[in-house]
């Protein structure tokens, strides 16, 4: 059940109550949209106690969102950027899909299908059947970052989620690297 809530401080709040949600978690989308999600057995109060508390860190991640959009360069006219597109799905296609060949023969962990899309919210996803698919953004990114994101999809054929055994494992083949390579990561925007 989502609602929106008045915030005095933040403003418009989604409110997220969702049996499926484990803890309570606020998440702030580069519009700068903040979003509380809780699970069903949490009374809301507690939640709204939780936004209280965590309402800097908030602001916070409002300004840098708002900074990285400032930075970002201004929008393609429809014309150019549908040309823009095209040019990067051919080069990921090119690059991407022997990537991910490459890496699953190096680490051993099997694909079924892997596909290049024009997604713009994640670099890259894994479903139940194994099926990858990563954005055609993820050939912007230096060759390292492109790697890391390959095998983090990898990594979920054997673990569907995001558990301590699946962060160990991203861990094991990124050479202990994981955590200082999901923070480079983080310093990149899909445009």
């Amino acid at each position: 059940m989502i609602s929106a809530f008045s915030h005095p401080r933040l403003g418009e709040v989604l409110l997220s109550q969702s049996p499926r949600a484990r803890r309570i978690s606020i998440r702030v989308r580069p519009s700068g949209e903040v979003r509380v999600s809780f699970p069903a057995r949490v009374p809301q109060r507690r939640a709204l106690a939780f936004l209280d508390e965590k309402a800097a860190w908030v602001e916070a991640a409002r300004q840098r969102l708002a900074a990285r959009r400032a930075a970002l360069p201004p929008a393609l006219p429809p014309e150019e950027e549908k040309v823009r597109i095209e040019e990067l799905r051919r080069a990921a296609k090119a690059d991407l899909l022997p990537r991910i060949e490459r890496l699953s023969r190096q680490t051993g962990l099997k694909y079924e299908k892997a596909a290049v899309r024009a997604a713009r919210t994640k670099w890259g996803s894994c479903s139940g059947r194994n099926h990858i698919s990563l954005s055609l953004f993820l050939v912007t990114l230096p060759e390292h970052l492109r790697d890391y994101v390959i095998i983090h999809e990898l990594c979920h054929t054997v673990h569907h989620n995001h558990s301590p055994r699946f962060h160990a494992l991203v861990d094991r083949f990124t050479g202990g690297h994981e955590k200082a390579l999901a923070r480079e990561l983080r310093a990149f925007s899909i445009r």
